[in-house]
């Protein structure tokens, strides 16, 4: 594939000591061979029995110490990962979640004892990758607090800088495919793949190479833009996701139209002229208005999905901001 104007992130999440370390020596060694630098989302004190494929490694810090090195991003994966409401948060649609729904103390105990296991190891945090996508606004809130000001979440375009200053790193794809112009985020869960998983994953690095960028590559050129357009959209999950497949959907399309614009049979001109005109009539049903979305009357009763955006993106700062629960 030739260097274009898409740009991948690669992410994996998971990691802690009792990973898939057969399956991860693998991926480490065609990373380093690639000279690839991915986000890795670190669990500081895995209690999931679902994460326990291997038998715990004793130098995992060091491990994670030699990524850091390597200039590979460590990103704070939740405290335990382990699910303890049935609240979806502000970007996941399933109702499970480590952070959501609990109280503001809660959080705040759970990010504090996180970040002291990354500090005492010698990790830096500076992003933020939650369990399950699932967290609130009172989680936002109290990032800055530990020094964190990236989440990698949401389904977007391009990074952004939400009201509440925090920026916004877009993670939409879990496998490669083509994309248009953007900041493709592509999330991988290693524990689970076998050594066909492996392979593929190869293949695909040498067909998207060109085009696969750290976090520190995009962040300087797209990491600056304030959006409170796509601050709103992105907390409202149903319609953000159909935003992005349908314009992957259009992509694909645009593509397969142009591959066909030079038939070799009458039949295959045929085809083609169809394809053009479902491209055409499609792009006008489902590209989204450029516009801002429509606003409810002052005097209209909002659902939940609607005071979730409003907490978690402000417009302003709020009366009594950083107290009480979320």
């Amino acid at each position: 594939m030739q260097q274009t104007d898409t740009k991948y992130l690669l992410r994996f999440d998971d990691l802690c000591p009792t990973m898939n370390w057969k399956i991860w020596s693998e991926i480490e060694a065609v990373l380093l061979e690639r000279r690839l630098k991915p986000v890795l989302a670190v669990v500081p004190d895995n209690q999931d029995p679902g994460l326990q494929v291997d038998r715990a490694a004793d130098d995992f810090w060091e491990h994670a110490r030699r990524w850091q090195d390597w200039g590979w991003t460590i990103a704070l994966h939740g405290f335990q990962h382990r699910c303890l409401t049935r609240k979806a948060g502000i970007v996941a649609l399933r109702r499970k979640s480590e952070f959501a729904g609990l109280p503001r103390v809660q959080q705040e105990e759970k990010l504090r004892r996180g970040v002291e296991i990354f500090q005492r190891e010698g990790i830096a945090a500076r992003v933020w990758v939650a369990p399950g996508n699932s967290f609130d606004a009172t989680t936002v809130s109290l990032l800055p607090k530990f020094g964190i000001r990236i989440i990698c979440d949401g389904y977007f375009r391009f990074p952004f800088v939400c009201p509440r200053g925090m920026t916004w790193v877009p993670q939409q794809l879990f496998y490669f495919r083509p994309a248009p112009p953007g900041v493709w985020t592509v999330c991988f869960h290693h524990n689970q793949w076998t050594a066909s998983s492996a392979a593929k994953f190869r293949e695909d690095l040498a067909r998207y190479g060109a085009n696969i960028c750290s976090l520190d590559d995009v962040l300087p050129e797209n990491g600056q833009r304030e959006s409170p357009w796509a601050a709103r959209v992105c907390a409202c999950p149903r319609l953000s996701r159909l935003v992005i497949r349908a314009r992957l959907k259009l992509w694909s399309w645009r593509r397969g139209a142009s591959a066909a614009m030079a038939p070799r049979r009458p039949e295959d001109s045929r085809l083609c002229l169809a394809r053009v005109q479902v491209y055409r009539y499609v792009s006008g049903v489902l590209t989204p208005h450029p516009g801002p979305l429509p606003v409810r009357g002052e005097g209209e009763a909002s659902g939940s999905r609607s005071r979730k955006m409003r907490e978690a993106f402000p417009l302003s700062p709020q009366r009594g901001e950083g107290r009480g629960e979320g």
